[in-house]
């Protein structure tokens, strides 16, 4: 993909820090016009640059203040006992993010959850039900002075 220029830069920059930002106020905020605001908007979604606008919530609000990253290592590292994993953590309300990674483990999980005992009772009755789970680190966040994720 080509690297955007430093308009698109800018148009991007902004949308993330705020998805619902009229096109009049992004328009002025990158020095365009709405109408070729709109346009280059328009053309970084058709090119899938921009792939969706979503809400971000408020995990506590919503009982999923506490937050575990979380990595495990497979027995077995067989295409089967990795789509075996994944499946099994997609079907797993708690796991936001699953990431297979490169290094010493397999995959990096980013749990929500109410509290401790919410992510006991995930840690015993999910994750350490899938078969060929090796190992379990838990890593508690304690507070998230920079998080740009939409």
């Amino acid at each position: 993909m080509a690297k955007e220029d430093q308009i698109n830069q800018k148009i991007l920059r902004e949308l993330t820090r705020d998805g619902r930002i009229s096109n009049l106020a992004l328009a002025e905020k990158v020095g365009l016009s709405p109408s070729a605001c709109l346009r280059r908007v328009q053309d970084l979604e058709s090119r899938g640059v921009i792939t969706g606008y979503r809400a971000q919530l408020a995990p506590a609000q919503i009982g999923r203040g506490f937050v575990v990253y979380v990595t495990v290592g497979l027995s077995e590292h067989t295409k089967e006992a990795q789509l075996n994993f994944e499946r099994a953590m997609d079907r797993a309300d708690e796991v936001t993010e699953c990431h297979n990674v490169a290094g010493a483990f397999e995959y990096l999980l980013r749990v929500e959850c109410a509290d401790l005992a919410a992510y006991k009772a995930f840690h015993t009755d999910t994750l350490g039900t899938v078969p060929h789970v090796r190992s379990i680190t838990s890593y508690m966040v304690m507070g998230s002075p920079k998080d740009l994720r939409a």
